[in-house]
């Protein structure tokens, strides 16, 4: 095969780990004249970096305090309850193991699958009831997909029957999205919202990601 030789000598960055430290120098230059970041820099910059969506800059809305937070149940291991495989494929695995923690999705499950026919409903809403009942405390839930699944959270924690430790709450779509962040927002609850129609799978694993390495970076600083 012939390949055109002129294409390959340009020069390409490929190692991985060079071209994660590129892109955050990039967002760093592009950030460098837009508002603070704060304490909540490493998820903006994580998301941006995942999307290339400088619109993350205002979207992104955070409860008080809610880093410290996270980390202090995080570093103890926490169960995280996903509404999609692919924020459940995109989190690291080799930190959570690190942390003492899982995720988990049950949207595929037929107990989930039969109980949403059965109550009319989305399968997400019912992988919501169905973490509820059988994960163990304390819960983190990211939500990338189904605004049905925050409805359901907002019902259940509402009514006494859960109380968890943060929601990510980053659906994206046109029905029914940008209302039920807004009732997140509402709840006593630590949450991290994408404000408006966008998010997506993507922006909910990469959130989880860059609270795992901040709270590994706190391990390691602390000596725990």
């Amino acid at each position: 095969m012939n390949y055109n030789k002129n294409i390959f000598n340009k020069n390409f960055i490929t190692n991985p780990v060079e071209i994660e430290r590129k892109s955050f120098e990039i967002i760093d230059g592009l950030l460098k004249d837009k508002k603070p970041l704060g304490k909540n820099a490493s998820i903006i910059q994580r998301v941006i970096h995942t999307t290339a969506d400088f619109d993350y800059l205002e979207n992104l809305v955070f409860s008080e305090n809610v880093l410290e937070e996270t980390i202090n149940i995080l570093k103890h291991g926490v169960n995280i309850v996903t509404d999609t495989q692919m924020v459940r494929a995109g989190v690291n695995k080799r930190v959570l193991e690190q942390l003492k923690s899982s995720v988990h999705c049950f949207i595929d499950s037929a107990e989930v699958s039969e109980r949403a026919k059965i109550t009319e409903t989305t399968r997400s809403a019912s992988a919501m009831e169905f973490a509820v009942e059988h994960v163990a405390d304390p819960l983190l839930f990211a939500i990338g997909n189904a605004p049905t699944a925050l409805i359901k959270l907002y019902e259940m924690i509402t009514r006494g029957y859960c109380k968890p430790c943060l929601i990510i709450g980053v659906p994206v779509g046109f029905v029914n999205v940008t209302e039920s962040k807004e009732l997140i927002m509402e709840l006593n609850i630590p949450f991290i919202v994408s404000r408006g129609r966008k998010g997506g799978s993507n922006v909910a694993a990469a959130i989880i990601n860059a609270i795992l390495y901040e709270t590994i970076k706190y391990k390691e600083n602390t000596n725990l």
